[in-house]
């Protein structure tokens, strides 16, 4: 069965994101969802839910994963890009990295698994920044 015809499940989610110890591990999680049929996936900073999709309108929605964040009104690109580049390089876990980026105005980030980027979007829904993901 191609990847792209495949039906992931919650059990399969959770286990690729366990490897995940900080921002450096990103680039493995995302291929590891990409193998197993995700086609792109929104995460909210609120409360850290994540829908995933696949085909044929396939969609699981993980439970919230902390307390509930306030999303900064005003969003602030360059204090985002600081936190952000600090995850990468591992310098935080992920509750923190979620809420800097609450207090940047970050209120999603949506992961396109082809085009391998990702989206930070304000509660506006005007793009952040994009950033591709190493491959």
């Amino acid at each position: 069965m191609k990847n792209q015809q495949r039906t992931f499940t919650a059990d399969e989610i959770k286990k690729a994101h366990s490897k995940v110890k900080s921002g450096a591990d990103f680039p493995t999680y995302i291929q590891d969802l990409k193998k197993l049929g995700v086609s792109h996936y929104e995460t909210f900073v609120a409360d850290g839910h994540t829908d995933y999709y696949g085909v044929n309108d396939y969609i699981i929605r993980s439970a919230a994963k902390y307390a509930s964040l306030n999303i900064a009104q005003t969003s602030s690109k360059e204090k985002f890009l600081t936190q952000l580049k600090a995850h990468q390089k591992g310098k935080t876990d992920y509750p923190t990295f979620c809420n800097d980026a609450s207090k940047s105005g970050i209120e999603k980030w949506v992961v396109l698994m082809e085009e391998m980027t990702c989206t930070y979007f304000d509660k506006a829904n005007n793009s952040i920044l994009v950033e591709e993901i190493p491959h």
